[in-house]
């Protein structure tokens, strides 16, 4: 019998003041002076990602312009590199939140991997036609810690959306 990884716990709505902060954080976690080092992910892409996925109405093409444009401005670098690549993966990832949401959490870091690969080999690209120069190949590296760092990032995004496990004899659900 194999584990399951999946909760049968009811999860309260998320809070929009959550999902701001937690892009937020993301975004200063992007900014730190260690994300530009080998096999950092990229944090607003794993954090966009997410919510994505969780949150496609909240969270979508919009948010990604948005922070893709925070991003190109703060790297400095070929403008539209980060938009566009965001905006591809919020499309791709709203596209399949619900397929992607049947598999366990395991299973759903497989699902997301190549996601974030796709959307760093798009910023690679862009950024090789502009005339930079090749990074080497451990910048394809991050794409694989964000994906296997989906499964306690999973956990710590839908934190407080669980509900207390004792119960009230006076509400139903």
């Amino acid at each position: 019998m194999q584990p399951t990884f999946t909760s049968s716990r009811i999860l309260l709505p998320v809070r929009p003041w959550f999902i701001v902060t937690s892009l937020f954080f993301a975004l200063l976690g992007n900014l730190l002076p260690t994300s530009h080092w080998p096999g950092i992910p990229d944090w607003v892409a794993l954090v966009l990602c997410f919510w994505s996925i969780r949150e496609p109405r909240r969270v979508g093409m919009g948010w990604a312009f948005a922070l893709g444009l925070a991003m190109d401005v703060a790297d400095g670098a070929v403008l539209g590199q980060h938009c566009f690549a965001y905006v591809l993966l919020a499309y791709t990832a709203a596209a399949q939140s619900r397929r992607i949401l049947w598999f366990p959490v395991v299973e759903q870091a497989l699902q997301i991997l190549p996601l974030l690969l796709g959307a760093q080999v798009l910023q690679l690209l862009m950024r090789v036609v502009a005339g930079a120069d090749f990074p080497g190949w451990g910048y394809l590296i991050g794409p694989v810690l964000g994906a296997l760092l989906w499964i306690p990032g999973t956990f710590l995004l839908l934190l407080p959306q669980y509900q207390p496990v004792e119960r009230d004899e006076n509400r139903p659900l």
